[in-house]
């Protein structure tokens, strides 16, 4: 089933894929990395002025990671804003999105989360490093293939 959204972007010859609703009704849509940047600056000037939460996952290991972000339209007298979920995947090897820094900055510190765990990098983010982990670590502890150093070797070899 076509959400209002999806029905807007194909009208507009705008490419994505609708993923359906999720268990609270919100319109999830999933875009091609290289047309995210393009298409979250078109859902801004359409109204999506509120980014409500970005977050990434490893969809299975091996698999492709994702990153997702949740919007929200925010208008003057309107009780119920619409929301939608875009979805953003990017394959394992070499995670590239590019950033929504710059429609939306409420995003930075999520996108910086997201890369320090799961190793997805965010092209044009301002200051893309490490937020949780010390700029020393190796890997990406949220992917489902992590291999966590076993600490008691490490203390054991000192």
């Amino acid at each position: 089933m076509q959400g209002r959204l999806s029905a807007w972007l194909v009208k507009h010859g705008i490419i994505h894929r609708s993923l359906g609703f999720d268990y609270q009704g919100i319109e999830t849509l999933q875009i091609k990395s290289e047309d995210w940047h393009s298409i979250a600056v078109i859902l801004y000037v359409y109204g999506y002025n509120y980014l409500r939460s970005q977050c990434a996952y490893d969809v299975s290991p091996g698999g492709l990671l994702a990153s997702v972000y949740h919007l929200t339209r925010i208008e003057y007298g309107v009780d119920q804003p619409e929301e939608v979920c875009i979805k953003v995947f990017a394959p394992r090897r070499n995670p590239r999105i590019p950033s929504a820094f710059w429609v939306w900055k409420s995003v930075d510190f999520q996108e910086r989360e997201s890369y320090d765990m799961l190793g997805i990098s965010y092209d044009n983010h301002p200051r893309l490093k490490r937020i949780l982990m010390p700029e020393s670590w190796l890997g990406w502890p949220l992917r489902k293939d992590y291999i966590a150093p076993n600490f008691f070797e490490i203390q054991d070899a000192h």
